[in-house]
């Protein structure tokens, strides 16, 4: 596979704007105004955020890069989960705001809000973390109540390193070796989402299931795994559901430089962790004797 870099510390990479260099020069992210955390494995940071796969259209492959736009998908998530238009404040700090503003609003738990919440595994050793959990608060600051929320992107392959270094040298963009690693579908993000789906479904309080937010790649590829979305039947909100969510950077839309490009929402379907269990466990086998047949093959038997 091969690629090329498409988003660098923000900004795409054909921005020569002073926003895009000195982003670039200082490793800042503009995304949540902090230092960039994404690092090659020397420890230099590579702030990279999307690559472009040669025949297809730019994937984000930061999940940091999901949260644009003052955190739109969480409002997006909220929206639909609760209800239009619900402030979104830190979880610890949601308490006092509804008592103050005599408002509901909706409390924010996860990194650089109101911290991670951990769920237990059965044997009460070590537990998955939640990456968000969305909670409903009334105007008197009683919970009402409250979905968790999943955000992936996708793991790289191979290597953007040359790309890196020439668009820091003279922000020229060239082909990589770097791919996208989708076996991670399988092999994390499917069983991670079908643990967390079943313990959420066991809350009282959790009435909307589990939001999965990611690029839309990743939702398309996740479908393929589960034998196309026509097999997950659409459902309506409900206590057992997963909610995909698949976001994109706008490619299409002509920006002008030293401005970010926005995110947009391709994709919505809900469906129910059973669904999701059912159609992983479903593997479609190839035809009997296929080792047999190699090995004949191997040692030019017909």
């Amino acid at each position: 596979m091969a690629g090329t870099i498409w988003e660098i510390f923000g900004y795409r990479a054909e921005d020569h704007s002073s926003d895009a260099l000195n982003a670039a020069n200082s490793s800042h992210c503009p995304i949540i105004n902090e230092k960039c955390v994404k690092t090659f494995r020397d420890g230099t940071i590579s702030g990279v955020c999307t690559l472009k796969p040669m025949t297809s259209d730019p994937v984000v492959c930061c999940p940091i890069r999901l949260y644009a736009d003052g955190y739109k998908i969480l409002r997006d998530v909220s929206d639909q989960a609760f209800q239009a238009g619900l402030g979104l404040v830190s979880g610890k700090d949601a308490v006092e705001y509804s008592a103050t503003q005599g408002k509901d609003c909706v409390a924010v738990f996860g990194k650089g809000w109101g911290g991670e919440l951990r769920l237990p595994q059965k044997d009460g050793k070590g537990g998955y973390f939640v990456d968000w959990v969305l909670a409903w608060l009334d105007s008197t600051g009683e919970l009402r109540e409250f979905v968790a929320v999943e955000v992936q992107t996708i793991d790289t392959t191979g290597s953007y390193g040359n790309g890196y270094q020439a668009l820091m040298n003279d922000r020229s963009v060239v082909k990589t070796t770097a791919g996208l690693n989708w076996e991670n579908v399988s092999k994390r993000i499917l069983p991670q989402l079908i643990y967390k789906g079943q313990v959420l479904q066991r809350e009282e309080l959790c009435r909307k299931g589990l939001f999965f937010v990611c690029p839309t790649a990743v939702y398309q590829r996740i479908m393929s795994r589960l034998g196309g979305k026509e097999g997950l039947v659409r459902y309506a909100l409900q206590p057992a559901s997963i909610t995909f969510l698949g976001y994109d950077v706008d490619s299409g839309g002509s920006f002008a430089s030293g401005t970010m490009t926005p995110l947009a929402q391709k994709v919505a379907h809900t469906t129910t962790v059973y669904k999701v269990q059912e159609a992983f466990n479903n593997v479609t086998l190839p035809e009997e004797n296929v080792f047999k047949n190699a090995i004949l093959k191997a040692l030019g038997k017909p």
